[in-house]
């Protein structure tokens, strides 16, 4: 096992302290909105090992059947195939889907062939990776996930008189679900210039006039007045809006069109920087590759319900590149599964981390290591709260 160092990404809606808080550390005023844990290019952890400090991604390629197993190694090479994160969110994040795997490799060859640059900020797919992922809340959290019925964002713009709002209807009238919302987003995402900017400005006065009753009531004119003139806000009718509690997750997968609004939680996702953006960003928007990705069916809100195992909450969505696991919060006595390397992070309290092979380490708050193959299965002892992240389960052929 080894200590890890971990890089803070200050994205400009991340909150002020709570990452700051977990770490031990004065809050500076800037936003430190995801801590990322992992070996992934952008901000690789630092493993502190017996010869010294060495990045993540290093040890690993220095011996991956070692350091990650040899059947993790045989299935995903010498990288690290998933990415740990707590999420600290004060402002909404952009509205966005992630391609599945064989949209991801298609789109990445694509835009290898045509020479665009792996940083554009044009690219649409900048690995040949699917970005499925679980958010698993630590405060109450607050997101926009997957459509709800057309029917009832029909509902909600019944009063409204602008043009836009009568446009949106008569999309959303269509007999299949399918249709109705994606001509509503298509609409959307394709207004152009000076309609745009009226059409958008024309609906926000209408619907804070109106006011509906309705659980999105509060958020259109939130997201229209941080980013104004931008369709997302409209967008975000067609979408379920779902609050958190502590403990409770969500699952993210491939074209489930979200977006974090606001809280706090635990993330893990497939190692990949693929992410089509639909709006509440000045970013760059694909309507036609995101509108292809997207899926426009009615789903229940997509939760995901742990399984109890040796003393922990697991939480296996079915992505083969991770699993999350919840020990505590209080006293415990549990044990990691012993398959494949994890990367653990201690939320609160004290505990000691016990390996098959190797020394133990004790964590406190905000302390993390990363748990090579090698070490066998590890015991869990002590009084607080640890989450860790593992490889999946591979999938059927």
């Amino acid at each position: 096992m080894h200590r890890l160092t971990n890089q803070v990404r200050p994205y400009a809606w991340g909150a002020r302290t709570a990452i700051p808080r977990l770490l031990g550390l004065e809050p500076d005023g800037t936003p430190q909105a995801e801590l990322w844990l992992g070996a992934h290019h952008g901000a690789p952890s630092t493993a502190h090992c017996e010869e010294g400090p060495l990045p993540l991604p290093e040890l690993i390629a220095g011996d991956p059947a070692r350091v990650l197993g040899e059947e993790v190694a045989d299935r995903f090479g010498d990288r690290l195939p998933f990415l740990l994160k707590v999420l600290a969110a004060d402002e909404p994040l952009s509205l966005q889907v992630h391609p599945d795997a064989e949209r991801a490799r298609v789109g990445f060859a694509a835009e290898e062939r045509l020479g665009i640059p792996i940083d554009a900020p044009h690219r649409n797919y900048r690995d040949p990776h699917h970005k499925p992922e679980l958010l698993l809340a630590l405060e109450p959290c607050e997101a926009l996930c997957g459509f709800r019925e057309p029917a009832a964002a029909h509902r909600d713009l019944l009063d409204l008189s602008c043009e836009l709002a009568e446009l949106l209807r008569e999309d959303l009238s269509h007999h299949d679900d399918g249709v109705a919302l994606r001509a509503a987003l298509t609409r959307l995402l394709t207004l152009s210039g000076e309609e745009r900017e009226r059409l958008i400005g024309e609906f926000v006065v209408d619907w804070a006039r109106v006011r509906p009753l309705c659980a999105h009531a509060d958020i259109v004119g939130e997201l229209a007045a941080r980013y104004p003139g931008d369709p997302g806000a409209v967008a975000s009718l067609l979408l379920n809006r779902v609050t958190l509690w502590p403990g409770q997750a969500l699952f993210l997968p491939a074209g489930n069109l979200h977006a974090y609004l606001r809280g706090t939680a635990v993330e893990v996702m497939a190692g990949s920087d693929n992410v089509l953006r639909a709006g509440l960003t000045r970013k760059h928007v694909d309507p036609a590759e995101l509108l292809d990705v997207v899926d426009f069916a009615v789903l229940p809100v997509p939760y995901s319900q742990p399984s109890f195992q040796n003393g922990r909450r697991e939480f296996r969505p079915g992505a083969p590149e991770f699993a999350l696991h919840e020990i505590g919060p209080g006293r415990v006595t549990a044990h990691l599964p012993g398959e494949g390397p994890a990367v653990v992070l201690a939320l609160n309290g004290r505990v000691e981390l016990i390996p098959e092979v190797g020394h133990r380490i004790e964590l406190q708050r905000g302390e993390s290591v990363f748990v090579q193959a090698d070490s066998g299965p590890i015991k869990v002892e002590g009084q607080g709260h640890v989450v860790a992240a593992t490889v999946g389960a591979p999938t059927a052929d």
